[in-house]
């Protein structure tokens, strides 16, 4: 199990390589895990619970898209491709930025309702590169 960003970085960048389009690269990543605030695991048998019950995440910026890849719950490491559409289409909505969990929600493509993700400040350099690069009525508040 990679801990360094930069070793799950190579990595990504590696599965990335498997299904991008020629000359497209990363620009910015981060890890997200979906479901309720991750602040709920700490209850007693509820991280037990959750484990089963939420997904992992890896979102992807690259020039021109926005790329969702499923990552293991037991190493980190990204495994599948799950979706992904150019950043004018991406709808990031309810942001809400706060010093330990951030969370953020997506609209994937072909879904009814958008999925809360859940960012760990370990990631919030790359959650604050991809607020900035969001058009305006997206922003957080």
């Amino acid at each position: 199990m990679a801990f360094r960003k930069s070793t799950i970085q190579k990595q990504l960048a590696a599965k990335l390589a498997e299904f991008a389009p020629q000359g497209e690269q990363m620009q910015v990543a981060f890890q997200a895990i979906t479901g309720p605030s991750p602040w709920v695991d700490d209850l007693p048998y509820v991280r037990f619970i959750m484990i089963f019950l939420r997904k992992y995440y890896f979102v992807v910026l690259t020039q021109t898209s926005v790329v969702l890849i499923e990552c293991s719950k037991w190493s980190g490491r990204p495994t599948n491709f799950i979706a992904a559409e150019h950043f004018s289409t991406a709808q990031f909505t309810d942001m809400q930025i706060n010093p330990v969990w951030s969370k953020v929600f997506y609209q994937l493509p072909n879904t009814v309702a958008p999925e809360r993700l859940n960012v760990h400040r370990r990631w919030r350099t790359e959650l604050d590169a991809l607020v900035a690069r969001l058009p305006r009525r997206f922003q957080a508040a």
